[in-house]
């Protein structure tokens, strides 16, 4: 049974850059056809997504958030990693990490069969 679990820094300083790691237990990210998505969930607000890294390390972005993200991974920890740079008071959430299990990727959130428990960051000076 795969098992996701975020680790981010609880609080992070406009302007910087935020980083969220996922630890994927129970599955290889390398496994064929899965993707390997990134949500968040703003206070009192729906969940956005953010993008996707897929079995064979390539991306695909939201595009409002494009120019700020990326999404890489590290085959030998099994872990991926969201950072968005030039953060805001707006970029406030809480950030998960899902599975979508699916041969085509989608970026709907009823898609995704696996979800980690959600790591809060808030942008704040």
């Amino acid at each position: 049974q795969v098992q996701l679990q975020e680790s981010g820094p609880g609080l992070v300083k406009p302007s910087q850059t935020l980083s969220v790691t996922c630890f994927v237990a129970g599955e290889s990210i390398l496994t064929n056809f899965y993707y390997w998505n990134w949500i968040r969930q703003p206070p009192e607000k729906g969940l956005e997504w953010i993008g996707y890294i897929d079995y064979d390390g390539n991306t695909y972005y939201n595009p409002s958030l494009r120019s700020r993200t990326s999404i890489s991974r590290d085959t030998s920890k099994n872990q991926l990693t969201l950072q968005l740079s030039s953060v805001t008071p707006e970029d406030t959430a809480v950030y998960y990490c899902a599975r979508d299990p699916s041969v085509i990727p989608h970026t709907r959130a009823n898609y995704f069969d696996a979800w980690g428990q959600g790591s809060l960051v808030t942008v704040s000076s």
